[in-house]
């Protein structure tokens, strides 16, 4: 159960103006089938997610248990550091609109989060906790908490939102992380 809620609400709160939030802002603004938006939000985070997950897993399984926990706990406290660095979006990614609303949303949120801080976080995550199932399910439920809001209210801009102390709040919780990896 830890694993399923830290990485539901890690990744939500790191994915408060990321880029992956403007993405899906910006596909809301031009698609009108916000359902298909978000479905293939959920396809692709799935698949993205699960293949960092089984990395995660796959890497601590030929690391030490000792080295593994402190190159976990550095994950973490780097994933804290790389949060306070605003994400801006590309603006090349229109030649994927004439795929529609779920060609298009799918294949850049798959591109957007191949290297991006919330798969990192699934990475770092899924090694942690052991758990690729829970892990994958926390984490792809925390990119819908903070994505599908800003979908359905397509108009919402993220600068309304306080992002300087979101970005400091998430840096936090991933320290804390780091932490708690440290001392258990």
């Amino acid at each position: 159960m830890d694993a399923l809620l830290t990485s539901t609400f890690s990744v939500a709160i790191a994915e408060i103006g990321d880029k992956t939030q403007l993405l899906a802002l910006v596909l809301a603004i031009r698609f009108s089938n916000k359902s298909a938006i978000i479905s293939a939000i959920l396809l692709a985070t799935l698949m993205n997610h699960f293949i960092a997950a089984y990395l995660g897993q796959w890497a601590i399984g030929w690391l030490d248990p000792q080295w593994s926990r402190y190159i976990i706990a550095a994950s973490f406290f780097a994933i804290a550091l790389w949060v306070l660095i605003p994400d801006k979006i590309d603006d090349d990614d229109h030649r994927f609109y004439k795929l529609g609303a779920f060609g298009a949303t799918f294949i850049l949120f798959f591109i957007a989060e191949i290297g991006d801080k919330t798969q990192i976080a699934t990475v770092v995550l899924a090694a942690k906790y052991q758990s690729l199932t829970w892990v994958v399910i926390g984490t792809t439920l925390g990119m819908l908490i903070a994505n599908v809001p800003v979908v359905l209210a397509g108009h919402f801009s993220a600068n309304k939102l306080p992002m300087a102390l979101i970005h400091r709040g998430c840096a936090l919780i991933f320290a804390l992380l780091g932490i708690a990896t440290l001392m258990w």
